[in-house]
């Protein structure tokens, strides 16, 4: 509910506090006494688009407080949440206009966008007029509106959700449609490739290892003639003679030589061994040397099959192994896609099917429901004055979506016989208001959360109708808060509370000011409304008749 709504140097209101309370809220007011500046104050604090110029001129900036009471469960609670801000049983919005257009806001003292303050509006007030487009008029809104009335609230939960599930399920469907058909795009490359592979079977580091082979072999060649020759030098022809002749000849003189070739003997002794062991590893070297031609040609053709297959797959030989793994992997896959395929075909199928379910039994709760409306609308129409026209709901079939696959919209007919039409387009402006009240009457149910504000809605009625109007709007205020801006005094005298909207001239400047009324200056008011700028006696008593009711 609307609390309290402080306006401060805006437009011709140089400082204002209004106190609302419960129940039908009446604003009257000669035409341009400020009426819908209040309006534009109230829908710049919430954050709407309206006027750009709003300060009042000489003023550095201008201001706009309101304050709303929270019920526990009200759904303006779940915005503040989610946008970060304390929530409590008092809502205190405040935003203000600078002079140069600057626009700051504050929820609860702390700082807010407008896209969190229009968030917060549409939980908290709704606004009807005959050019409203926020509200009934809006056929987009139609199908909610029905939802609402019906109570559906539940049976949408599961279409979104059976929606949300099949979208996943054929995104998931194309996407692995889409991987398969890129692999099989590939297949006979991947089918070569990985037998191509698999024959080699290419290991980490053999690489490295044939060339060092290839190396070894390709110097064997080179080598091997020397080391021939050197090793027939050290053998019993060469080194290995001569030592063992000097040696003997040595040892037969050493009784002879007075002990002096006792050491040269056992160097040559030693010289013969170490001579030995040199040959041997020469032969031994020799042996490794002695390389059959095929060995070569062998390791050269594995080494160049593995460097050629590295470079058809633009990878280094060491990553072959990682990369034939790679291409096994989505041949696997490919071969058990079929099988992937299938399974997600089927639930999407199953996906479908239930969409499909709880779609039909959406249509069909909302048709039923639609004859409930039009039957409420049409009982609300005649104390309206409007008992031969025409009120149908009319639902179709509609592209698929999360709630459903309908679409809805509020025909009407004024005249007997006329071909129905939407509604914002075939009712004249008296009977656009009493169409849109009696559909307000009937869609608002429990819904007392928000402050519901009409604008003139009874504009183009008078007498027996703008009463029934009236009366219709103390209805709806009942267990909650409701507002007229209005100029027919039979709509004033409904109300529980009255506010007068007047305009002064001073010091050659216009202020608006909004006085509250007790009951001896309601009856004036309603008495100026009746018979204008000449109130008579015969006026007050109109007047009067009007409030007993």
């Amino acid at each position: 509910m609307l609390r309290t709504l402080e306006i401060r140097d805006l437009l011709i209101i140089d400082r204002l506090e209004l106190d609302f309370q419960p129940g039908l809220n009446v604003l009257t007011g000669e035409t341009g006494a400020g009426k819908s500046i209040l309006l534009d104050s109230l829908g710049f604090v919430l954050g709407w688009r309206g006027r750009a110029e709003l300060v009042r001129k000489g003023a550095d900036q201008g201001e706009v407080v309101a304050v709303f009471d929270l019920s526990e469960s009200h759904p303006a609670r779940e915005v503040l949440e989610n946008a970060g801000l304390p929530a409590g049983d008092e809502l205190i919005l405040r935003r203000v206009n600078s002079s140069d257009g600057r626009k700051t806001a504050w929820v609860n003292d702390r700082r807010c966008s407008g896209e969190v303050l229009r968030a917060l509006s549409e939980t908290l007030l709704e606004l009807h007029g005959q050019h409203d487009d926020r509200g009934l008029l809006n056929p987009q809104g139609h199908k909610q509106m029905l939802d609402t009335f019906a109570g559906l609230s539940q049976m949408l939960d599961k279409a979104a959700a059976a929606w949300r599930g099949m979208r996943q399920c054929r995104a998931a469907l194309e996407t692995a449609t889409a991987a398969l058909e890129a692999v099989r795009a590939e297949e006979d490359f991947l089918r070569h490739a990985v037998a191509e592979l698999d024959q080699l079977d290419p290991q980490p580091g053999e690489d490295a290892e044939l060339d060092s082979r290839r190396r070894r072999m390709q110097a064997a060649e080179r080598i091997r003639d020397d080391i021939l020759r050197a090793n027939s030098l050290l053998g019993a022809d060469g080194a290995e003679s001569a030592m063992g002749d000097a040696l003997r000849w040595l040892e037969g003189v050493s009784d002879q030589a007075g002990g002096e070739l006792e050491n040269p003997i056992a160097s040559l002794g030693r010289a013969m061994i170490e001579l030995s062991e040199a040959q041997a590893g020469v032969e031994s070297c020799l042996a490794a040397l002695d390389i059959d031609p095929t060995d070569l040609e062998q390791v050269e053709e594995r080494l160049f099959a593995i460097r050629a297959l590295a470079r058809k797959h633009d990878v280094t030989a060491d990553e072959l192994a990682t990369h034939a793994e790679v291409l096994r992997e989505k041949l696997a896959a490919l071969d058990a896609g079929e099988a992937d395929l299938h399974e997600l075909q089927v639930a999407l199928r199953g996906s479908e099917e239930a969409y499909d379910r709880i779609a039909t039994e959406l249509s069909e709760a909302r048709r039923l429901a639609a004859g409930r409306l039009d039957t409420a609308v049409m009982a609300e129409l005649a104390p309206l004055k409007m008992d031969r026209a025409l009120f149908e709901t009319q639902v179709r079939n509609a592209e698929p979506g999360p709630d459903g696959r309908d679409t809805v919209n509020f025909m009407v007919a004024t005249n007997p016989g006329a071909p129905a039409g939407p509604l914002s387009k075939i009712a004249s402006g008296g009977e656009l208001s009493r169409f849109l009240l009696a559909l307000k009457v009937c869609l608002t149910g429990e819904d007392g959360a928000r402050t519901m504000i009409f604008d003139e809605i009874d504009r183009g009625v008078g007498g027996a109708t703008a009463d029934a109007v009236g009366r219709r709007l103390a209805a709806l205020a009942e267990g909650g808060q409701v507002l007229v801006v209005t100029h027919s005094p039979q709509v004033a005298a409904r109300g529980a509370h009255h506010w007068r909207v007047q305009k002064q001239v001073k010091d050659d400047i216009t202020l608006s000011s909004v006085v509250p009324l007790p009951a001896t200056q309601r009856v004036d008011e309603l008495a100026r409304m009746l018979a204008g700028d000449t109130v008579t006696e015969e006026a007050r008593s109109a007047a009067r008749a009007l409030l007993a009711g």
